[in-house]
């Protein structure tokens, strides 16, 4: 059992996350192995993200404070919150990759942007690409109309050159 000041120390820390954060997941993680909890966690912080344990009732105090209505005490299991800090997508996508591989790790709703998302949308925006692959499919669509363009203009310029080189002889 936790004491006064124990429980006020994870209040203020979920407060500082919750305020920091750009998309919030929540996980349920009974009977993950310590290890395996240790390598989720290392992964989370490599993309900038958090793994948070506290009780239901300290997250349901924390957010309705905030005003976001979550009802913590329709989760099942022991429930865990994975801040994402940089990349709003980025925790959600490595506890997705994770929990495909442990599966004392289901994930279980979500909140981005003030909205609540479902274990659906969840899963649906961790199968997302990532920013960087966006990025360079955006690159990609742009520059073929350029590359197509050149290929003609050089067709033509290879052309007449042909008709040139066989009018001198």
């Amino acid at each position: 059992m936790k004491t006064k000041s124990q429980k006020q120390s994870i209040l203020q820390q979920i407060t500082e996350n919750l305020q920091k954060q750009q998309s919030i997941l929540f996980v349920d993680y009974k009977g993950i192995k310590v290890k395996d909890l240790s390598l989720l966690r290392a992964q989370l912080k490599e993309v900038g993200a958090k793994f948070e344990v506290a009780k239901k009732t300290l997250f349901a105090k924390v957010f309705k404070e905030k005003g976001i209505d979550i009802d913590f005490k329709n989760m099942e299991g022991q429930i865990a919150a994975v801040y994402s800090f940089e990349d709003p997508v980025a925790g959600a996508k490595t506890a997705y990759t994770f929990a495909k591989k442990n599966e004392h790790i289901k994930l279980l709703a979500g909140y981005m942007e003030s909205q609540l998302l479902t274990k659906e949308q969840v899963m649906e925006l961790a199968q997302l690409p990532s920013r960087e692959q966006l990025l360079a499919r955006l690159v990609g669509t742009l520059a073929a109309p350029m590359q197509g363009l050149v290929t003609v203009l050089t067709g033509n310029l290879k052309g007449l050159i042909t008709v040139l080189s066989k009018a001198k002889t």
